[in-house]
């Protein structure tokens, strides 16, 4: 019962991120559709399972050597993201009923996808002590948490998205560089 309770919060916190930035994702594409949502969400849950199971079966060899850069790479990644759209949206100047809807690529998901789980990458040495099976359970565990987390924040987004305008894009670009900050603060305090 512990194993799943801890698996559970640990899933809860990795997911923050990627609530956020999904939240953002929702803000600034009011008119997303249904299958794109459920994308969205499984490919931020995938690679919140995906880093932490790397962290796991690399173990402490490779993690000593890139775990310093971790906060660095967030924050990088994460702050060009939240610039561009910071920048976007004090550039679009329009009202709520003019809102240009900014197409979310397939590049721009990945980027935000690794920004958001690279450091889980380190959480995969939290159950390195774990059987194989353990850690996939845990790791699926956590996909689950945060596939739901997104789901529901990207609903959240859209439904406040529409009345922002391209307020939205501006807070969208500020949480995101905060996020990065926040990962970069804590990954070097």
């Amino acid at each position: 019962m512990e194993f799943y309770i801890r698996s559970i919060l640990l899933g809860f916190a990795l997911a923050m991120d990627a609530c956020a930035v999904s939240m953002v994702n929702g803000m600034n594409d009011t008119k997303m559709k249904y299958y794109k949502v459920i994308f969205v969400a499984f490919l931020f849950g995938l690679f919140q399972a995906l880093m932490p199971l790397a962290g796991y079966l690399v173990g402490h060899l490779f993690i000593s050597i890139i775990e310093p850069f971790i906060p660095w790479i967030a924050l990088f990644l994460l702050a060009i993201i939240g610039g561009k759209m910071l920048y976007e949206g004090i550039k679009h100047k329009e009202d709520c009923c003019d809102k240009k809807i900014q197409k979310l690529t397939f590049g721009a998901l990945i980027i935000q996808a690794i920004a958001t789980s690279i450091d889980a990458l380190s959480a995969g040495l939290t159950f390195a002590n774990y059987t194989l099976n353990e850690a996939i359970l845990c790791v699926l565990i956590i996909m689950l948490i945060t596939f739901i987390v997104c789901l529901i924040s990207i609903y959240i987004g859209k439904k406040f998205g529409a009345c922002l305008g391209n307020k939205a894009e501006i807070l969208g670009g500020i949480i995101l560089i905060f996020i990065g900050l926040e990962i970069f603060l804590t990954g070097i305090l």
